[in-house]
């Protein structure tokens, strides 16, 4: 079995949080093991995304045995185990647009890696792909490799909540490996379960078929969506018939075979990371000519869709049918844009870059230097959330961040003109106390009837 002394992860394109966290604490965790971290970006090097946890583990081990580099080439080199860490966004044009992983970065990685290395490594996918792709990583590197090198190529997809990311690092629900059942495939997924074994005390190895593995993450973030759709979905009736989404939830997660988890109501999952997955998925499923399939999945983004504009149409109609001049947030900033509103924005968490570039992915036929431009006069990035509420005639909550949790109300309310509304899209707020304070509360999944 290969020894791995030195492994480089390759995040060109990919400032966010595939490998990053991983290969911190893997370097947190394994002294003995160098870890470099390339890109070409030396911007991303100064911790791009935020993760409660992840500064204090690169804080320890960054110039010990954790390295930040704009050398691809020589990480690449240096390397026995290459993590491929890259972007696979959805596809914007050509065949498949709006559904198909654009797997052009991978693409790029693995040529970049047969062309630079001179010896035998093991590769990783860590990006989430469609099915099959490492047989097409295999093609590309068997046909530019040097002769002194030789690839095993491995699949070990993330299974990380934003939020909790290095908490699920340390204590793994399972750590899922994929390799070809050969000899030598077996004996690199051998080498990888070395170095992640010493990440945590308790965890569940699972090794797998490389098809398996790339399709269990897709299917993995595939049934969490399908999960929030399903209580969204039962949200829109309690609140037709005055049910309150909250207590069915409660009562349906006592269910044993049901749980817990993924039943809290919301106006929809965001980020980029559960849609591109089931678009991957119904992609992949009419490229099969699994038309049922396609259609199955595709669902859950139509309601995830649809709970967002329910969401949208209720705040209009709520504020005198119109928004023109009021505030919002930035999850429903692309509906609200077409009422012409003025937004406030604040994220505790979020870059302001980051906001404007969120912006321009929730506006694509909008670039973003018109949006950051053009659309200022109306938009306007806060600095705390006192100052985004003052003089606006409601607030809308769609995150989660715990600081919302603890706002001073009381001045809050002061500061808003009147009457002043608050919307809850994530149950967050204690709707009683707020409506002690002289707010008109709108919670999502609970209607007014008593």
């Amino acid at each position: 079995m290969p020894r791995v002394k030195q492994i480089c992860c390759s995040k060109s394109s990919a400032p966010g949080y595939v490998g990053g966290p991983t290969c911190a604490v893997i370097a947190l965790k394994c002294p003995h093991i160098r870890v470099t971290i390339v890109d070409l970006n030396q911007a991303h090097f100064n911790l791009p995304i935020y993760e409660p946890g992840l500064e204090d583990v690169v804080r320890k081990a960054r110039g010990r045995n954790l390295f930040f580099s704009a050398d691809v080439d020589k990480g690449i080199q240096d390397a026995d185990l290459i993590f491929v860490s890259v972007n696979t966004p959805t596809k914007k044009s050509g065949v498949g647009a709006g559904f198909a992983a654009d797997l052009n970065y991978v693409e790029l990685a693995t040529r970049r890696i047969a062309a630079t290395a001179t010896s035998s490594k093991i590769v990783v996918e860590k990006s989430t792909v469609p099915c099959r792709t490492a047989e097409s990583m295999r093609t590309i590197l068997d046909a530019n490799s040097k002769p002194n090198a030789r690839f095993d190529i491995l699949s070990n997809p993330e299974f990380l909540a934003e939020g909790t990311a290095i908490d699920d690092l340390f204590a793994p629900d399972r750590v899922l490996i994929g390799s070809l059942q050969t000899q030598e495939g077996k004996e690199a997924c051998a080498a990888l379960a070395e170095v992640l074994s010493k990440l945590g005390t308790q965890r569940k190895d699972l090794t797998v078929g490389l098809w398996s593995s790339e399709l269990s993450k897709l299917a993995a973030n595939a049934m969490l969506a399908q999960r929030i759709s399903s209580i969204n979905a039962l949200s829109a009736i309690c609140e037709a018939t005055g049910a309150n989404i909250a207590e069915v939830a409660h009562s349906i997660g006592q269910d044993s075979r049901i749980g817990p988890k993924f039943l809290r109501a919301s106006v929809g999952f965001g980020g980029s990371c559960f849609q591109k997955d089931i678009l991957n998925l119904v992609y992949l499923s009419e490229s099969l000519n699994l038309k049922e399939v396609a259609e199955y999945w595709k669902q859950v983004v139509t309601m995830n869709e649809y709970q967002k504009r329910r969401f949208s149409k209720r705040v209009v109609d709520t504020l005198f049918n119109t928004i023109t001049g009021k505030s919002a947030a930035i999850t429903l900033i692309r509906d609200f844009q077409q009422e012409r509103a003025l937004v406030n924005i604040y994220d505790p968490q979020v870059e302001s870059n980051q906001i404007w570039a969120d912006l321009s992915e929730a506006s694509p036929d909008v670039p973003l230097r018109r949006v950051s431009r053009n659309f200022l006069h109306n938009i306007f990035i806060c600095p705390s959330a006192l100052e985004a509420c003052k003089n606006a005639e409601a607030v809308i909550i769609a995150t989660e961040w715990a600081e919302f949790k603890t706002i001073d109300w009381q001045a809050v309310y002061a500061g808003m003109n009147k009457p002043a509304f608050v919307f809850d899209g994530r149950l967050l707020v204690d709707a009683d106390k707020l409506r002690s304070i002289g707010f008109n509360v709108t919670v999502i999944g609970r209607g007014e009837r008593l």
